[in-house]
């Protein structure tokens, strides 16, 4: 099982979100990092608890588990994420809703910073907090002075960017449910000592909901402990990364539920095409 595509999407959403923001007359640095961040301990494996019965897995092994966790999280129509990954020694903090028609509504926070984003028909509508801004385009070398005069402009408004805008990178995959599970399961294609080893391990709750565990552990790259639920469909509902690259944690939850996602109006909004236009010295 791909767990680290999950922890790589809430990575890709904030950095393709903060290269994508950049106004036109500024210097787009792909994969620019943010450092000076505390990075809190990554939260702990589900508590073991008693297994209900009757165990819908009994008898099956770790792999198998997995296989039906893989393909009943893939086919889930929506779903929200949420949850805290570390990357480059970044903590990114994410909270998103999303379909099967890249729509989605949702939240992030890196260094201090918070930003709302919501994406409908493939245009990206994004609000975020003094902080956000700054150290988004800080990162990607706006200078100072271009730097002040957007943030006023942005001020209480959303940031619309529309696919193919100069200026923007296309976030129109930002919220691309199919493509975050797609690579789900293709551990499975590889040879044992790639993959790791994946175990069953003591049972216990999500939420409230009995689940199964299953832990990898993969040489050099930490241990992942997987939550799958066993009740109703065998969704993964959390995985937790220890160690490793990339460690978090990230809930799913919300699967089959619709996404309600609120254009904001046009008074409110200001288009990236116009940004450098207004803050041009």
């Amino acid at each position: 099982m791909a767990y680290r595509r999950m922890f790589r999407a809430a990575t890709v959403v904030c950095a393709a979100v903060m290269a994508g923001t950049v106004p036109a007359g500024g210097r787009a640095v792909a994969d620019s990092p943010v450092t000076d961040v505390r990075v809190r301990p990554v939260a702990a494996a589900p508590s073991p608890t008693p297994s209900p019965s009757p165990d819908p897995f009994k008898g099956l092994s770790a792999d198998q588990i997995a296989d039906r966790a893989v393909s009943a999280t893939q086919s889930a129509t929506s779903l929200r994420m949420a949850g805290r990954v570390t990357s480059d020694d970044q903590p990114l903090d994410v909270d998103f809703s999303l379909n099967d028609k890249q729509e989605c509504s949702g939240r992030m926070k890196i260094k201090g910073g918070a930003a709302e984003l919501r994406q409908m028909d493939k245009i990206t509508y994004m609000k975020g907090d003094e902080r956000f801004w700054r150290v988004s385009m800080t990162s990607q070398g706006v200078p100072e002075r271009q730097i002040d005069a957007t943030i006023e402009l942005l001020k209480g408004r959303w940031l619309k960017i529309t696919p193919g805008q100069a200026g923007s990178r296309d976030l129109s995959g930002v919220c691309d449910l199919k493509a975050l599970l797609a690579d789900m399961g293709k551990d499975k294609d590889k040879d044992k000592d790639e993959r790791g080893e994946l175990t069953r391990g003591p049972d216990a709750k999500v939420d409230g909901t009995p689940v199964a565990t299953l832990v990898n552990k993969k040489p050099g790259d930490g241990t992942t402990t997987v939550s799958v639920s066993q009740k109703g469909k065998p969704y993964i509902l959390k995985m937790v990364k220890a160690d490793g690259d990339e460690p978090g944690t990230m809930v799913l939850s919300d699967f089959d539920k619709p996404v309600k996602v609120v254009v904001p109006p046009a008074d409110e909004t200001v288009d990236l095409s116009k940004l450098d236009q207004g803050t041009r010295t």
